[in-house]
């Protein structure tokens, strides 16, 4: 990063490790003694924070958090549909295939704490929504709120609070938007939509966890199907990505999902309602997931750890020895571990620190036993 004494490794959320680390370094966080963070202009007016080419590829990032492969990940998303077209069944369904780790259809899961703020509801509505849907068997990791302070109003500490007390949290469903927005103001101007989504995203970027808005949809039809979200523009704008649910008919039991996103490929999955469970199924898909082809280098890198030898530590000279086959100069491979940062932990469970010292740049490779 600009200012830094050489590289650093930005911290790795406490929602995605488990060690209660912060976020990435920023011009206004409090910085370690190690670094000299602040240049000579900093305090200018006509001062610009920037980052080189170079500086990018010499820093690990943090991983961004997979809930659901290919679907949903850390962020901040909308999830709109006409009023009684699914929407809260299909958030209870998702909340609990989250917090027991179960598939989704045929995406894998990655198992967290999921608080559902189902502010529409009463517990008694859940009950009967819940063990309909998944008769009597329970979990300690699904919780459910049916009241909360609004964006602006509190909803920010309490959200921090829970995440505090569940530090292995992934994803917030807050059903709907419209009960967290402060009352009053211009309701459908671009900038106040944008800022309340902001202020949502902050959080969930700030802990690296998944928080997804449930909202309506209009009655006006719009050439691109997600432009009939209620509201402007700035949601959708502000947002990390976006589903939309949609029928035919109402009283259909068929309905269209799609997707779109920054990190994911756009979707549209065709779904299908059982009535007598209350549960919506995966009938087919218009677009084919890609996946990403293997990576023999990081798969070699990942092949160093094991349960038994869960850390390695060292010289990116060090390292390359231990890859047997990959010729590869030592500052390319902390380059190439870098960019594959999130590959390594989303599909190995290693975590990458590369940190520029007195002594030279170090790598330093850890397994997460909780996921080898």
């Amino acid at each position: 990063m600009k200012g830094y004494d050489g590289d650093v490794t930005a911290p790795v959320s406490s929602a995605a490790t488990g060690e209660g680390q912060s976020q990435p370094l920023l011009p206004n966080d409090s910085i370690s003694d190690n670094y000299e963070f602040f240049n000579r202009d900093y305090n200018s007016p006509d001062f610009i924070y920037t980052v080189s080419l170079t500086e990018l590829l010499d820093t690990a990032y943090p991983p961004k958090a997979q809930i659901i492969d290919g679907l949903l990940g850390a962020g901040t998303y909308l999830f709109a549909g006409a009023p009684k077209v699914g929407k809260s069944f299909f958030m209870a369904q998702l909340g609990y295939h989250v917090s027991n780790g179960i598939p989704l259809w045929d995406y894998p899961v990655h198992k967290g704490t999921v608080l559902y703020l189902a502010l529409e509801d009463v517990h008694a509505r859940l009950q009967k929504r819940l063990s309909q849907m998944f008769g009597t068997d329970s979990t300690d990791d699904l919780h459910f709120a049916t009241h909360a302070k609004s964006i602006g109003g509190g909803l920010d500490g309490q959200l921090n609070r829970f995440v505090h007390k569940n530090p292995d949290t992934k994803l917030i469903i807050i059903d709907t938007l419209q009960k967290i927005r402060e009352v009053g103001g211009e309701k459908s101007s671009y900038s106040n939509d944008y800022e309340a989504v902001t202020q949502i995203k902050r959080f969930a970027d700030r802990h690296n966890i998944c928080v997804l808005l449930v909202h309506h949809t209009r009655k006006q039809g719009a050439e691109d199907c997600f432009e009939t979200i209620s509201g402007t523009n700035g949601l959708l704008g502000a947002a990390d990505g976006a589903f939309l649910m949609y029928k035919e008919k109402r009283t259909d039991n068929k309905a269209v999902l799609d997707a779109v996103g920054r990190d994911h490929q756009d979707q549209r999955l065709l779904l299908e309602f059982d009535r007598e469970r209350c549960l919506w199924q995966l009938t087919g898909a218009e677009t084919e997931l890609w996946v990403n082809p293997p990576d023999p280098l990081l798969e070699a890198v990942a092949g160093l750890l094991t349960p038994e030898a869960p850390e390695w530590s060292g010289s990116a000279s060090e390292l390359v020895p231990l890859l047997s086959g990959f010729d590869i100069q030592p500052n390319v491979l902390t380059r190439r571990l870098n960019v594959g940062a999130d590959r390594l932990w989303n599909e190995h469970g290693i975590r990458v620190d590369t940190v520029r010292t007195h002594a030279g740049r170090t790598v330093k490779l850890s397994l997460d036993g909780s996921r080898a």
